[in-house]
């Protein structure tokens, strides 16, 4: 998986683009790639920005408003001859509003990783629990091997990170999760003393995972 600090990452939009979406009154998401794309927004989209700009009112004083200021005060947007370059960690917060629903794990409440949104990994995820394999763990081994998107922020001093996780193949990251939990527990029952005697609920896991006992 990539990942997309928005502390770092300069957002390249076409600017005729941007200007048609603008004046078009219609709700449009700016991607995290600069594409710009109408309602109603696909399952998969990664959005920087998603909403409506309204025309401006009949009694307002200036007959135009300027392309900085039109997705609001926590964007920052320069012209460059024909693009536009939009910084947006600034929206961090809307960015979570955006994409919470479409993200396969959320990261960002400083608790940790609690679910996934597919249920066929959540139900892994949940079974894997029952052996101390955690969400964190099956996540690591998507970052390293999934192709997808990491959508965050993340500075060193201090150290802050917060991020949503986007895999592009959910059938390849079904699978690598799997065989991660397969192999991690089958060293658990083979190494680890405390699994000697398993519960109902590990032996269950186990069953669900197709490990012979």
């Amino acid at each position: 998986m990539k990942k997309f600090n928005l502390f770092k990452e300069i957002i390249i939009v076409a600017k005729d683009d941007f200007l048609r979406a603008a004046n078009s009154a219609k709700r449009f998401a700016v991607r995290y790639d600069g594409k710009i794309v109408f309602e109603p927004f696909k399952p998969d989209l990664i959005a920087i920005y998603e909403g409506s700009i309204p025309p401006l009112s009949p009694l307002a004083t200036n007959l135009s408003r300027p392309i900085s200021e039109m997705l609001g005060k926590d964007y920052r947007i320069v012209e460059d001859d024909d693009r536009l370059l939009i910084k947006a960690s600034g929206a961090w917060q809307s960015i979570i509003g955006y994409n919470q629903k479409r993200a396969l794990y959320d990261d960002t409440s400083g608790d940790g990783i609690a679910e996934f949104s597919d249920k066929i990994l959540e139900d892994m995820g949940w079974h894997a629990t029952e052996f101390n394999v955690g969400y964190r763990e099956i996540v690591e081994q998507f970052e390293e091997k999934c192709e997808g998107i990491l959508l965050c922020i993340e500075q060193e001093e201090p150290y802050q990170f917060s991020g949503l996780g986007f895999v592009f193949d959910i059938e390849s990251a079904r699978e690598i999760g799997f065989d991660y939990c397969v192999a991690s527990i089958k060293d658990k029952l083979e190494n680890d003393d405390y699994f000697a005697t398993l519960t109902d609920d590990e032996e269950e896991a186990a069953l669900y995972f197709k490990i012979p006992l």
